[in-house]
């Protein structure tokens, strides 16, 4: 039954609502996806409305609970685990019943020719038709339901007043709620390094080898470059934990935060993986399994390996392949282009409809996180339209109820958010006693408002969609990549399947950048804003040096490209020089 192909992609982390239930609608069909583990209130929110959909008992953790956090998020995965198990089963019952999710499951997969020729054997001969049903009960594969935290976020939380240990901070208390979860799949870090969190890891024996040598769960880290994987691989080894994948994500990113590099483009950032891949793995290897001696771990039954995926601006079947292909990947993220399938992500109506709309004057890098760091996002958003006529009234800022991004501490001891209202006072009150020109002061003030409750405003398009009431001024923010341009209508999950794979084309008409031009014209506006920003001044030592990195980066990044390209894809080689025509500040002698 080797036909059974898995799936070559997987559905990355999309907000903080958008895929919290993905899985229940994927994994019974061999996709995996990434839930979001920041918002807890929204998960108990959700277990309630499943619980009532599928019978399920159901009992609200209070946040007067010890461990509210924690308990809560381990609950919700729990049942996400219990209603995948009851669908998978079903689904392996019904397997010849004609127009049953078993031959939904069929149709998806990346060799449906072949499965479709041992199907219609299986259909004829009653021998095949036992072997496949016996062969489905243990070997069917079901799409990992694996978890995201963002290291960043791991704010410290306080009751009566007295700073809570360290163990209940939020991503401190997400962790550990995946850890008490009886899932057996994977977590996600991402945005950046976290010692401390690392270090927790150890605690939890899920993430050890058990006396059979088998790992219950695995850590996937998500990085921007080779170093930074080494690193991180070797410091997680040292304390005998393994890094089953690295998820390298493009600059244009599959949604929502977006972590560029200081120039580096993302094609010789693949190139070092595919040239340094066994260095990764030997090194971090020798150190892991020296540190489970050490600690009298049973070593792994398997050898221990690595899986390297890549994602982000993906957006065509030859794009696909050319990762898997040219540069060894084991499989590819796509993010944006399914947040226009609601059989695949909870999206309410009005705002999948504005992003089956949105051209690429609508796509835009923005400031709209708390955390100050660049955010893809699309105009005319409702939370974007509210907060503009809110400030054009004279009311800055949004209440801060959800507390999940308060990292700021510029005017008070304890942190706040940069969106709420109490740090949009004091902070436009600075801004008028600096008596700025009339443009300085409003490239400043809108800098300062254009910051969105993100935590609030992530979550209110998968309540909506469920129906679940939510308050009138509550409003959506949505986080598409660029990418997203190019797609143009809601689609079912098997059309967005058939274009991953090539067997249908479900872009538009309209010339679509290669992924990794598309990057490089990103990269290209980023120079000319920071260098914009700098000539006002030119006196800024450190952004110099930057600049010049950054600049350099990017010409190294070409040249790898017209190497790569000459002899195949000579219009991407006239579409770079194109570019750096109309983007002549590349050129400026730093």
């Amino acid at each position: 039954m080797s036909i059974f192909k898995q799936h070559t992609f997987h559905i990355p982390v999309l907000g903080l609502g958008y895929t919290l239930d993905t899985p229940i609608k994927v994994a019974p069909l061999g996709i995996s996806s990434v839930i979001s583990l920041v918002d807890d209130a929204l998960m108990e929110q959700l277990r309630e409305f499943y619980s009532k959909q599928f019978n399920l008992p159901f009992q609200a953790i209070s946040e007067k609970a010890e461990d509210f956090r924690a308990e809560r998020i381990t609950s919700y995965l729990n049942m996400v685990d219990d209603i995948v198990s009851t669908k998978v089963a079903n689904l392996k019952q019904a397997a010849f019943e004609k127009g049953s999710e078993f031959e939904k499951y069929i149709n998806l997969l990346p060799n449906f020719s072949e499965i479709a020729k041992k199907w219609n054997l299986a259909e004829k001969s009653k021998e095949v038709k036992e072997d496949f049903k016996h062969w489905i009960q243990d070997h069917l594969h079901i799409g990992d339901i694996d978890v995201n935290i963002m290291t960043k976020l791991d704010k410290t939380n306080y009751k009566a007043g007295e700073e809570l240990p360290i163990e209940y901070n939020d991503a401190h208390a997400a962790l550990r709620g995946f850890a008490n979860s009886k899932l057996n799949s994977s977590i996600v870090l991402s945005a950046g390094m976290s010692p401390r969190l690392y270090s927790y890891i150890e605690k939890f024996k899920d993430f050890f080898p058990d006396n059979n040598g088998e790992l219950k769960k695995k850590i996937i880290l998500k990085v921007s470059d080779f170093r930074s994987a080494l690193v991180q691989g070797k410091m997680l080894a040292a304390k005998g934990l393994w890094v089953s994948e690295y998820r390298i994500e493009s600059g244009v990113n599959c949604g929502g935060h977006a972590f560029p590099t200081n120039g580096v483009l993302f094609g010789p950032i693949l190139e070092e993986f595919r040239q340094k891949r066994d260095q990764l793995l030997e090194t971090c290897k020798s150190v892991y399994e020296s540190t489970l001696a050490k600690k009298e771990i049973t070593q792994p039954t398997e050898q221990p390996a690595i899986k390297i995926t890549a994602q982000g601006g993906v957006g065509t079947n030859e794009e696909h392949q050319f990762l898997m292909d040219h540069y060894q990947m084991d499989g590819v993220g796509w993010g944006t282009p399914f947040m226009l399938v609601p059989e695949a992500v909870s999206i309410d109506t009005s705002t999948l409809q504005l992003l089956a709309d949105a051209k690429e004057k609508d796509l835009y890098f923005s400031g709209l996180s708390p955390l100050g760091v660049p955010f893809n996002s699309v105009k005319g958003a409702s939370m974007s339209v509210q907060r503009l006529e809110y400030a054009q009234a004279g009311n800055h800022g949004m209440p801060c109820t959800k507390q999940f991004l308060k990292y700021n501490t510029e005017y008070t001891e304890k942190p706040i958010c940069t969106a709420s209202k109490q740090y949009q006072k004091k902070k436009l009150e600075e801004l008028k006693a600096q008596n700025l020109n009339a443009d300085d002061y409003q490239e400043a003030y809108d800098e300062i408002i254009e910051k969105e409750c993100l935590c609030v405003g992530l979550g209110i398009s998968l309540l909506e969609s469920k129906g679940i009431e939510v308050k009138p001024t509550d409003k959506v923010t949505v986080c598409p990549g660029p990418n997203l341009a190019y797609f143009s209508k809601e689609m079912t999950l098997k059309e967005m399947v058939d274009h991953i794979y090539g067997r249908v084309n479900v872009l538009d008409n309209r010339h679509r950048p290669h992924m990794f031009l598309k990057e490089l014209g990103m990269y290209l506006d980023i120079f000319k804003k920071r260098l914009d920003k700098f000539m006002k001044t030119a006196d800024d030592k450190k952004e110099l040096k930057q600049l010049k990195a950054f600049q350099k980066n990017v010409f190294d990044g070409i040249e790898y490209y017209k190497g790569l390209f000459t002899e195949k894809k000579k219009e991407i080689l006239d579409e770079i020089e194109h570019m750096l025509q109309q983007n002549p500040s590349i050129n400026t002698e730093l």
